[in-house]
């Protein structure tokens, strides 16, 4: 809780900046100072890196979506070999859920070093998701946002489905019991710490940009405040009901699989029996339930004697503390307990449809943080902005194809854990250096207070300029840590043993992601250094920077800017100080943008 309220102050600040200033991420902090418009080109770069793999993921879910429509599910049992009677031994040695994610919708290699070749299918489903984005982006937030009130709704009413379904399934409560069941040896682990720092991070979307893209459509007296903590509220109560849903579903396949143990635990211990091993006292007078078998198992298992002959104590606890990360969540664990659902067709193409709205939300957002900053910042790109968003689905899709190569998953492992993570920490960092420091957090509290006409609380000027602040460096310095520590490794899928495996990245693969790493971070400090240097070429001084206000009126926002004695032309301010023909086309584009008609304001900046 307390991580969430950190990161809903340091949204609270995006929210305002773009409110106020009315620009995308570039121009909102080229306009503090344009030493700092490296920040924005920054989101810009981690946007395009995230929505490279994450519209992959989309494509997943359309690939099984595709395949859900038939009965029995293609993953529900083992496939035979061609030509031959007998099951195919990679499924029988893992599952079939597992066999049909990597050897049928990945086709994947062993390791990432070879690239296997495209997998047809998923380019297709790429293709495809490629042109969704397309299409819900062609006319900027008047389609997006159309879009996106459908594909943020829609996955409530499926996981409240979810919900009420698997809470009618046996096991169902001991997996949401294992939930609230504290672990405190693990609050002592730094990693856990950091991965859940992490996970709120991103959860609230910090850093990407899209934040400050969508609210620089807002009215300019909306509360920016108010969404900023219903936006954080809202996103815990859905980690609540997400993980509901997945402990339930979770805890009926952990009953099922422990149900399972038990019956061959059983027959094990009749063959003992019978081969004169064990007593006949041992057999249970009646079938066993799950709990009841655990409470049989403790007392007879005296001295250790049911374990010498190899007969375990099959517990719901043990198959639900089986770790599940990444895409096996989902791709595996969830898709085989649904196999186990009546009428499992059904619930596969919901579960996979849902999954399809949320990424596609997450794209919509993505895109936002990088189209919406460079229409603002070039003003060429604004005449021609349906063929710049056609041209960035186009290269998304060619440069996406790495990720649909048999190799793929690898990619996408890499990107997902080291392309986004440290840049947007990094880029964070600076925004709260940013607002709090270099333009100041009493000036950034006048202007919310002149946006919303109440001043924000005291403490977020301290949450600002320390707290948040300190927090933010300590995940990073705990992330460098870590990276350095241990060696960056990835999960890969062993044909031969039928089993995941963790591989150290080669050495070219670790100069990859670390390149991803610089690349991503580097347009902070270039920038920074361009404009120092032109500065002193120019014989400009940078230490004040103009006051832009906006004051509430009953028909229209005024904005009012004051001259900067270092820089009276207004130039130091970027895109936001830019001559009122600039500012009249980027109110056009708004209007457009939001379907609106309005007539041009033919009035001058007052001052």
């Amino acid at each position: 809780m307390s991580g969430g309220f950190l990161t809903s102050v340091t949204r609270t600040e995006e929210l305002a900046a773009g409110q106020s200033i009315r620009q995308g991420s570039i121009g909102v902090w080229k306009h503090i100072s344009p030493r700092l418009a490296g920040i924005g080109f920054a989101s810009c770069v981690v946007c395009f890196f995230v929505a490279l793999y994450y519209n992959v993921i989309i494509g997943w879910s359309l690939f099984y979506i595709f395949h859900s429509f038939q009965y029995p599910l293609p993953w529900e049992s083992c496939s035979t070999a061609a030509n031959q009677t007998e099951e195919v031994w990679e499924c029988v040695r893992s599952s079939p859920a597992t066999y049909f994610w990597y050897r049928k919708a990945l086709n994947i290699t062993d390791w990432i070093e070879e690239s296997g070749g495209l997998n047809g299918a998923l380019v297709g489903c790429l293709f495809l998701a490629w042109v969704v984005v397309c299409f819900s982006m062609i006319r900027g937030i008047k389609s997006s946002g159309k879009v996106m009130y459908f594909s943020s709704i829609f996955p409530y009413v499926v996981l409240l489905c979810f919900l009420i379904r698997g809470l009618l399934l046996e096991g169902a409560v001991d997996g949401i019991r294992i939930m609230f069941t504290p672990k405190l040896e693990i609050w002592k682990d730094i990693q856990v710490w950091r991965q859940a720092a992490t996970q709120v991070f991103f959860a609230l979307g910090l850093g990407f940009g899209s934040i400050i893209a969508y609210s620089s459509y807002n009215s300019r007296t909306n509360n920016c405040h108010f969404d900023a903590i219903l936006v954080s509220f809202i996103n815990f109560m859905t980690s609540i009901l997400a993980t509901l849903v997945v402990f339930a579903v979770l805890g009926f396949r952990a009953n099922i699989i422990t149900q399972q143990c038990i019956n061959e635990t059983m027959m094990v211990l009749k063959s003992l029996i019978d081969g004169g091993k064990l007593s006949a006292d041992f057999l249970p007078a009646k079938n066993l339930s799950t709990t009841d078998y655990s409470l049989w198992y403790q007392q007879m298992d005296v001295n250790g004697i049911l374990r010498k002959h190899k007969i375990e104590d099959c517990r719901v606890e043990n198959e639900m503390n089986k770790g599940v990360e990444g895409t096996g969540l989902a791709f595996i664990t969830f898709t085989e307990a649904m196999t186990l659902f009546p009428a499992s067709p059904f619930w596969s193409v919901l579960f996979f449809f849902m999954l399809q709205n949320l990424g596609l939300s997450t794209m919509l957002g993505n895109m936002q943080g990088i189209i919406t900053p460079l229409l603002d910042n070039f003003t060429a790109l604004r005449k021609r902005k349906v063929l710049f968003t056609v041209v960035c689905c186009i290269f998304g899709f060619l440069f996406g194809l790495v990720f649909v190569q048999r190799s793929g998953n690898y990619f996408v492992t890499m990107f997902d854990d080291y392309s986004a993570t440290l840049p947007l920490i990094i880029v964070v960092i600076f925004e709260n250096v940013a607002v709090a420091w270099i333009y100041g957090a009493d000036r950034f509290m006048d202007d919310i207070e002149e946006m919303l006409g109440w001043r924000p609380w005291l403490i977020y000027k301290y949450l600002w300029k320390y707290i948040s602040l300190l927090a933010m460096l300590t995940l990073l310095l705990a992330s460098l840590i870590r990276m350095c520590i241990a060696h960056p490794t990835y999960r890969a899928w062993n044909m031969e043993e039928a089993v995941e495996m963790y591989l150290e990245y080669p050495p070219w693969a670790l100069a990859l992601l670390i390149g991803l790493i610089i690349v991503a971070s580097l347009p902070i400090p270039v920038l920074f250094f361009k404009q120092v240097l032109k500065e002193r070429w120019q014989g400009k001084s940078m230490d004040t920077f103009s006051q832009c206000s906006y004051h509430r009126g009953d028909t229209a926002d005024h904005i009012c800017m004051q001259e900067s004695p270092a820089d009276p032309q207004g130039q130091a301010n970027g895109s936001a100080s830019a001559d009122t023909e600039e500012l009249a086309e980027k109110g056009k584009l708004l209007a457009e943008d939001s379907g609106e008609e309005v007539e041009e304001d033919k009035g001058s900046l007052c001052g």
